[in-house]
């Protein structure tokens, strides 16, 4: 069920959906949240051009699945990986890497740091949608 305003009703709470959408393109950026938006899922978004803004933004605000880039000025996806998962609090976040970084090693390095999955770009829409409504939070926009 939806609520107003981008929420969720889940037995008579509001629970806001937020997404933090982590890459230095802003192009890649309104792609991402363009994805969502032809899902007509409702949520809000958090943007961040690199790790270190991106770790900012996770502090400051209630996320519930980032999508991150891998090359990045500051500090790449991977660091930042690496670093949200040694934080018990986060271990539990969907994280999802977005990126050009294609090659098999990399998916392996990612999953192996805590990756929840795994998109190259250029983002195929059917692949993407179908990996986000993987998650629990954004089950209920599957495609019947």
């Amino acid at each position: 069920m939806h609520g107003k305003e981008g929420h969720y009703i889940a037995k008579g709470k509001k629970m806001a959906i937020t997404v933090l959408v982590v890459d230095d393109s802003r192009i890649m950026r309104n792609t991402v949240k363009g994805v969502f938006l032809g899902m007509n899922a409702t949520c809000s978004f958090v943007e961040a051009d690199n790790g270190q803004e991106a770790l900012l933004q996770l502090e400051m605000n209630t996320i519930n699945l980032v999508l991150l880039d891998w090359n990045m000025p500051k500090l790449s996806g991977i660091d930042f990986l690496k670093k949200v998962r040694s934080m018990e609090k986060y271990k539990d976040l969907p994280i999802i890497m977005v990126t050009s970084e294609a090659a098999r090693f990399n998916v392996i390095e990612a999953l192996k740091n805590g990756a929840t999955d795994y998109i190259t770009k250029p983002i195929n829409l059917d692949l993407f949608r179908e990996k986000i409504t993987k998650l629990p939070t954004f089950r209920i926009y599957r495609r019947i």
